[in-house]
Formats: structure tokens, C-alpha cells, sequence
């Protein structure tokens, strides 16, 4: 790559007297630092670098440092995981529906039709097993596939990039985002100052940074959301040639996300909202379901990218490397227990099957360490792959033996290999994993790869990327995350930062905090680029014309209009969604006379647990409501939320005291057909008139 001059290196830190001036690193004013050290009290030279073989190789076992650190790290807690905590897994199968025989001899990726049992789970990163469903978080993708050939985990994010290029940085990053250690909050948060010094701190993360302030950290449902492999792995064929691959999942029902202000209260209202959500869809048989794509490029077109795709601070546009849908995952079995399962189950990056292979992603080569030291500390034993959730559902042989919670009743004579005296005994085999041969292209050191210097222009990319909305959102959630951080160098270094990504962008945060002149932007290795804009990465604008896998809330009282709520509820059911009754009691009874059990009683069932809502209402029932707190609440929430509304005339009283609008997402209620149509998306030219954006 002979176009790529400056090595990414960090710099040294500026003097005091550059701090918060936007410099590439700043430090507090005063005081001296001792040296980092190991625990044995080894001065560490590099903190920023794993040892590597060569700019681009392969991380180095011999790297004491970054053992020592990723070590301590992973046995911080027990016995939740230190990340990931929160999760929410399911049962299902994956089926290929192309094959990739041309590139690999991976039977999971070659044998068309073939159903492989997987289980799946989602979760939030930083919050504790306790905390709730919907802060604003990346979330957590992991697939366990039990193939023929032993098991394959795709552990992933809902986010295709990260906020590092390197797994010795990881402890730190975690460290940052978790709650501050002198006080132990915030919890399940990124609005506080550690985090956001960190991150001024670490341009590398800038681009992961726009990602976690767009709505893809807000999601509606786990059903909603794409998956990522994050890094790009090899394919191998019957003669060792190597594709590249990246993986990825794409929802059947599209992706959907909340509003920040209806995440913050459904969180209030239901802290298990995800979960809940997932579990009532598998429960209703309506099982979620996710494409699996791949983009496959070769070596001499990986050359070609103004950037290196083994950073996982970048993504390939798929107008680059476009989307090859290969097979699908269907979820359709709710665990047993949720402890058996869901928190017993461990995920590895370092499981692959024959015909996949590692690239030298440094991200993922500290990732194949990591994950199983975890697993040691977290479930006590190196038997933990006996546990049901996680044994393969293939044979398996060896000659590992005993060790804490053995379950197990190895036989025979042998306990090693090679052997001559059992028959039986395993053996390796020439079918089995094996590694590519791939050339490194350097002498060992703690360096990073020329071509990771270019911190800013992916950034740019996503951001411009962007539909207006989500763009406003994006800069509105900036402008909160930096007005909880107290300490004014690290606001000005952030906004500096933005002033590479865009310079309306930095304009909007510096005015949305107060600032009187933008802070000075950091000084780069790199010239920042204009790419081609990616719809690919829009939310908002890849959103489908679909109500399908989503519910509708009807408000209603004694005596509301049957033959309308009738037609409302076939209308939402036939577009596959779910027609859910809310009234004042449980037990309600319409204008002809039967009796129905509400699905939610009104004070405990706000309308941001809804896509949209219907409220059919008596005259007399309609003047009540307008006095009622909770029903005031009901309609004002959905019309600040961006829903639509369909109403009746008997309604009009409790609208009024709502505050509701006229726009297009208003309906009459005896139009099915428009509520349907206004209902699969939000009114977004609703929102600039509502609340203040950035």
C-alpha cells in the first residue's frame, strides 16, 4: 500500500499548556505521572500496540503485556460476564440457501438446505446483568451454529465497526464506559466524563463514536436489529486459497428503532421491554428471522481500499463489496432455563470450523485469547463446553481428561497421542483445521499498521451517510452525552474531533452546549477524505413499508364503538401486527354488549409500549379521559413520539387536552386502510415542531 506515508502511532502528549486545545492527545493540567508498569513492576513502553509480527502480522504469544492486562481484566467480576451482561438468547436453526462450495469446504456454508441448530443471544454492553433493555447501547450479536464439523461461533455487535483497532486498548475502553469506580454510577451509561475523556483521547474511536449517537443504539425490538461479524475472516477451499469475508445479518422485518425520549420511558415502564418483546413474538409463533450475508473480496482488491479492512474501526461500503445473501436464521424455541442457557452459554471467537479462517485483525487477535480466559474465570472449569448450551451436537474425541466438574466418563487405556496401544483411540486427520498460510510482512514490535492512521473520514462517511432526521438525532444525542460531562477540556476536545467529521455537525454540538467559538480541531497523520456517501448505513431510509412484527395499542372505555374496533383490529392483525386493548379497567365492555379483557390497564400501559395507537372513545368517555392524567399522557405521548393516531369523534375532547396536532400520522378512526399506511413509520416532519434538535 505505497499510498499510505504516515504511520498511525500516537503521538506524544502535548504540553499542559495544550490542554483541551485540540490536540491529538491532551492531559490534565499539573501534577506529575508515574509510570505504567506491569504487576510485577515492569515499565511498559507501548500501552497503545500489541506485539505483532510486522505492521500487519499476527499477534504475538510472547506478548506478556497484553496477556498480563486482557488476563487481569477478564476475571475482574464473577460470575456475570464483565460485558455483555444483559442478554437475551433463543433457540433456532440456520439454513443455507447458497452455496459457497467455490470458496470453502465449510459443510455449514456448503450444503444447501441443510438446517443447523444455532443459539443466539442479544445483549447490551455496559450495563450490569440487572440493568434495563433500553439505554442507548451497542448491542451484542452472538450466533453458535452446532455444525457436523464441531461449533462456530459468530460473535458479533449490532454495529459493524468498534471503538479500537486494538485488543490490548480493550480493558481501557471497558473501564471507561462502565460506571466511575470512586462512585458506582452511572450505570448502563455513556453520558459521563470518563467515558467521553477516553474517547477525546482515542480518535481511532470516532467513527464507532457516530454510530453509538445514531438511533442504532435505541432499538424497538431485538428482532429489528442487524448483526455484524465485525472482522474480516478467511474462507479456505479444498487447495488452501483464500477468500476474505465479513459477515453480516439483516432482520426480515426491517430495522426500527425508539426515539431517545421514548427509550428513557419505556425503560421506566418496562426495563425487560426487549426481552419481553422477543419472548411474546416466539410465544405468538411469530418467530424472527435474519438473512445471512456475506461480501467476498480478494487480496489484490483489499489492496485497492483507501482503507485497510483489517481495522475494525472501518467498514467496506456495500456499494464497494456489495451484500450476497446466503442463508437464513430462523429463532423458534425459548430456552428451558434461562440460567442453563442464556447466562451458562459461552461464545468464542476462536471456534471455527474447517474452511474459515482468522485474518490478523488485531482487534480479533486479542478476541481469541480473551474470550476463553473469560469463560475459565466466569464458569469455574475447562469443562464448561459440557454444559449442555454449549457441547457440540456432533461427535467429539480427545484426550483431555478430569479437571474441575469433569461429566464426562472418559474410557480406555490412552490418554495421549500418538499411541499404539488402542485401537479406538483418536487421531489427527487431514480433513481437519487448518491455518492459511499467510506472509507477514515485517520484524516483531509494538506498531500499528500505516494504513490504520485515517481516524476521520469513515466518520464522515456514516454521518453524511445519514437522512436529516438521523442526523439531528445524532447530533442531539451528542449535545446530551457532552452536557453531563463536567469537566470543560473534554467537551472541547470531543468537539474538536467533530470538526474533522463535519463542520455543521461541530457547529450544532458547540451551540447546543453554549460554546462561544469552536474549540481548535486535533492535529492528524492523515489527509481526511470525502467517500461516496453509503445508504447502506442509513437507518431511517432503510426502514420497510411493513407494520409486520409490531404492535398497535386501541384506548377504550365502556361503550367504545365495536364495529370500529373491530375493523381496527383486523386491519392491524392482516398487516401483521398485533391489535392490543388498553382501557381504564381490565374487564370492558363495548357497544355490543360482550365483555373483553383488556390486554393493559391504562395507568400501567403508556402508549410508548406501541408502534402507534387508536383510541375509540363515547362522548361522555372522551370528556373523562381529557380530566384522566394517564389517558392525557396516552395521546400526548404517541403525538410526541411520532406515531400515528387514529381517533373518533368521541376522542376529540381528550386530543384537545393533549395537545395533538394535524398532520398526515392523525386519522380518522373509521379509515383503516390510512392508519395502516400512516402507522409503519413515524411522521418525521412532525418531530422539527415538537422538540428542540441540534
Amino acid at each position: 500500500m505505497a499510498d499510505r506515508k504516515q504511520a498511525s502511532k500516537p503521538a506524544a502528549p502535548p504540553s499542559n499548556d495544550q490542554a483541551g486545545q485540540g490536540g491529538e492527545l491532551h492531559q490534565p493540567a499539573g501534577g506529575t505521572h508515574p509510570a505504567l508498569t506491569t504487576n510485577q513492576g515492569i515499565p511498559v513502553s507501548d500501552n497503545q500496540n500489541s506485539l505483532r509480527a510486522g505492521p500487519k502480522g499476527p499477534t504475538l504469544l510472547e506478548d506478556f503485556v497484553l496477556r498480563e492486562k486482557i488476563t487481569h481484566f477478564d476475571h475482574e467480576r464473577i460470575p456475570e460476564r464483565i460485558v455483555h451482561a444483559r442478554g437475551t438468547a433463543v433457540h433456532g436453526y440456520f439454513q443455507l440457501t447458497k452455496s459457497l462450495s467455490k470458496y470453502t469446504t465449510a459443510k455449514i456454508l456448503t450444503e444447501v438446505g441443510e438446517k443447523t441448530p444455532v443459539f443466539t443471544r442479544f445483549s447490551t454492553v455496559a450495563g450490569g446483568a440487572g440493568s434495563v433493555d433500553t439505554p442507548r447501547d451497542v448491542r451484542g450479536f452472538a450466533v453458535k451454529f452446532y455444525t457436523k464439523e464441531g461449533n462456530w461461533d459468530l460473535v458479533g455487535n449490532n454495529i459493524p465497526v468498534f471503538f479500537i483497532q486494538d485488543a490490548i486498548k480493550f480493558p481501557d475502553l471497558i473501564h471507561a464506559v462502565k460506571m466511575e469506580p470512586d462512585r458506582g454510577f452511572p450505570q448502563s451509561a455513556t453520558a459521563h466524563d470518563t467515558f467521553w475523556d477516553y474517547m477525546s483521547l482515542t480518535p481511532e474511536a470516532m467513527h464507532m463514536v457516530m454510530w453509538a449517537m445514531s438511533d442504532r443504539t435505541l432499538p424497538r425490538s431485538l428482532r429489528m436489529i442487524e448483526g455484524f461479524g465485525i472482522h474480516t475472516f478467511r474462507l479456505l477451499d479444498a487447495q488452501g486459497k483464500s477468500t476474505f469475508v465479513k459477515f453480516h445479518w439483516r432482520p426480515k422485518l426491517g430495522l426500527q428503532s425508539h426515539v431517545w425520549d421514548e427509550a428513557v420511558k419505556v425503560a421506566g415502564a418496562d426495563p425487560d421491554f426487549l426481552r419481553r418483546d422477543m419472548f411474546e413474538a416466539i410465544s405468538a409463533g411469530d418467530f424472527p428471522e435474519w438473512e445471512l450475508g456475506v461480501q467476498l473480496f480478494t487480496e489484490e482488491q483489499a489492496e485497492q481500499f483507501p482503507f485497510d479492512h483489517l481495522d475494525s474501526t472501518k467498514i467496506i461500503p456495500e456499494e464497494t463489496i456489495p451484500l450476497q445473501i446466503i442463508g437464513k436464521m430462523v429463532l423458534d424455541r425459548w430456552p428451558d432455563n434461562f440460567f442453563a442457557e442464556t447466562e451458562q452459554v459461552a461464545y468464542c471467537p476462536a471456534n471455527i470450523v474447517p474452511g474459515i479462517d482468522f485474518s490478523n485483525d488485531p482487534l480479533l487477535q486479542g478476541r481469541l485469547f480473551s474470550y476463553l480466559d473469560t469463560q475459565l474465570s466466569r464458569l469455574g472449569s475447562p469443562n464448561f463446553h459440557q454444559i449442555p448450551v454449549n457441547a457440540p451436537k456432533c461427535p467429539f474425541h480427545n484426550n483431555q481428561r478430569d479437571g474441575h466438574m469433569q461429566m464426562g466418563t472418559p474410557k480406555g487405556r490412552v490418554a495421549y497421542e500418538p499411541s499404539s496401544l488402542q485401537d479406538d483411540s483418536p487421531r489427527e486427520t487431514p480433513a481437519g483445521f487448518t491455518s492459511h498460510a499467510t506472509v507477514d510482512d515485517g520484524a516483531k514490535g509494538r506498531v500499528r499498521a500505516e494504513s490504520f492512521a485515517d481516524h476521520y473520514s469513515q466518520a464522515r462517511l456514516f454521518y453524511r451517510s445519514q437522512t436529516k432526521p438521523e442526523q439531528a438525532h445524532m447530533a442531539s444525542a451528542l449535545v446530551f452525552e457532552l452536557s453531563k460531562v463536567e469537566t470543560p477540556h473534554v467537551r472541547a476536545a470531543i468537539v474538536g474531533h467533530l470538526r474533522h467529521i463535519d463542520a455543521d455537525l461541530a457547529q450544532r454540538v458547540a451551540d447546543g452546549l453554549g460554546m462561544d467559538t469552536l474549540p481548535e480541531a486535533p492535529s492528524t497523520t492523515t489527509e481526511v477524505v470525502d467517500m461516496a456517501p453509503s445508504p447502506a448505513i442509513q437507518l431511517i431510509g432503510k426502514m420497510k413499508d411493513t407494520l409486520k412484527g409490531r404492535s398497535v395499542g386501541i384506548l377504550v372505555d365502556d361503550g367504545s364503538d365495536a364495529a370500529t374496533v373491530k375493523a381496527l383490529s383486523k386491519a392491524i392483525e392482516d398487516a401483521g401486527a398485533m391489535a392490543k386493548l388498553v382501557a381504564p379497567k381490565l374487564g370492558v365492555k363495548l357497544s355490543d354488549g360482550k365483555k373483553l379483557t383488556a390486554f393493559g390497564q391504562l395507568a400501567g400501559t403508556p402508549s410508548f409500549m406501541f408502534d402507534a395507537v387508536a383510541i375509540v372513545l363515547t362522548p361522555e368517555a372522551g370528556k373523562k379521559a381529557s380530566k384522566d392524567s394517564a389517558a392525557i399522557d396516552f395521546a400526548s405521548n404517541a403525538w410526541a413520539h411520532l406515531k400515528a393516531i387514529a381517533s373518533d369523534a368521541g376522542a376529540a375532547p381528550l386530543l384537545k387536552a393533549a395537545n395533538v396536532g394535524k398532520d398526515a400520522g392523525i386519522i380518522d378512526a373509521s379509515d383503516a386502510k390510512a392508519f395502516i399506511a400512516a402507522a409503519k413509520t413515524r411522521q418525521w416532519a412532525r418531530e422539527p415542531k415538537l422538540r428542540m434538535l441540534a
